[in-house]
């Protein structure tokens, strides 16, 4: 067999680590850890979707709804679009990889900024495009200079607001100046996994509702605020167009039966969205405090996760696992000196500052 040669070069995407593997590795109680590095909810699955899943699992012998068309009614419902405007994914990964499909080839060019979701380089180099990386401007997209970077090849434009790594958030006025500015031969693909947790987010639906930018693809996640990342199910929002030409793409029962029931249910769920929404705003403060009482740098978050730096990001990682506390490293986004810590309750919160602050006595 020949591979194709961007294999050799591509990087694994490497998420944070499970509890039960640094328990195995560590000898540790898988009680007794905790974990902060994925961005997940610490309350748990909504209430609501274990309720339904627990009914529905009788009937997963049986094949899914292919089209997931409850899912799609209730989001269409919830967000005034037609059930056409919307497609539903394996994770918002799904519709990443399937823009990746319809959109590039090898003479094509796709516009990322600096320390940005590590999926879209991945699936750039898949499909053998190009890739052109903007600098930040102070950890966050420099939306002017990204649409300076746009050419005739340029395909596809990712931002992701609130941004994951670095939780910053560009502003309403930025992003829609950039929406007006994006001439029509380029899709912005706007990954918005965490923009439940942002008070009065930019609504752009409307966009895509009334027609007005057809080159516009919303993605969203169940993963984050409604705790169902280990589903695995989002979606994206996007012209009649679009979506059909995804639909094409995607591939047979790609959200699976008890994933379609938990999101269903989960849309209902207003009072986990809020008590985790609340609890998110208030122990990003803590961790702000915090930090500022340690002296250290770090970056004003708009999502459930927040960028410390703490001088060797790997060390602070390894020793703070055997503390029982899992982060994120981020030498893999080119910040080695920094960890990225998810927001967890106010008692995994607390036992993650005085771990941390063990380890930077050490």
């Amino acid at each position: 067999m020949r591979l194709k040669k961007v294999l050799a070069q591509l990087p694994v995407y490497l998420p944070g680590r499970p509890i039960e593997e640094v328990a195995r590795e560590l000898g540790l109680p898988a009680a007794d850890i905790i974990k902060l590095a994925s961005n997940e909810n610490p309350f748990g699955p909504s209430p609501l979707a274990i309720a339904a899943v627990e009914k529905t699992v009788s009937h997963a012998h049986l094949y899914p709804d292919g089209s997931g068309f409850y899912l799609k009614q209730k989001l269409a419902t919830k967000l005034s679009v037609a059930p056409e405007n919307l497609i539903l994914g394996n994770g918002s990964n799904d519709i990443i990889e399937f823009i990746g499909h319809a959109l590039l080839d090898n003479e094509s060019e796709v516009i990322v900024s600096q320390y940005c979701f590590a999926v879209y380089p991945i699936v750039t180099a898949l499909f053998g495009a190009r890739l052109v990386t903007v600098p930040a401007k102070n950890y966050g997209h420099d939306l002017p200079a990204m649409l300076r970077a746009i050419t005739p090849r340029t395909k596809i434009v990712f931002i992701a607001n609130p941004n994951n790594p670095t939780g910053t958030h560009a502003s309403d006025a930025d992003v829609r100046q950039f929406i007006d500015a994006l001439p029509p031969h380029v899709l912005l693909a706007m990954d918005e996994a965490y923009i439940e947790f942002l008070p009065g987010a930019l609504d752009l639906v409307p966009l895509v509702r009334n027609g007005a930018k057809p080159n516009l693809l919303l993605m969203r996640t169940f993963s984050k605020i409604y705790g169902l990342a280990g589903f695995r199910i989002g979606y994206g929002i996007g012209s009649r167009e679009l979506v059909s030409a995804l639909e094409k793409i995607r591939q047979p029962f790609n959200t699976n039966l008890l994933a379609q029931t938990a999101a269903l249910a989960a849309l209902d769920d207003d009072e986990h969205v809020e008590r985790t929404r609340t609890n998110n705003l208030a122990q990003l403060k803590f961790y702000e405090t915090n930090f500022r009482e340690l002296g250290l740098e770090y970056v004003p978050s708009a999502a459930n996760f927040i960028l410390v730096k703490v001088g060797d990001g790997q060390r602070v990682f390894g020793e703070l696992q055997k503390l029982g506390v899992i982060v994120r490293p981020m030498a893999g986004y080119q910040m080695p000196g920094w960890i990225r810590i998810s927001v967890g309750t106010p008692a995994e919160n607390a036992r993650c500052i005085d771990a941390l602050k063990k380890v930077l006595r050490r």
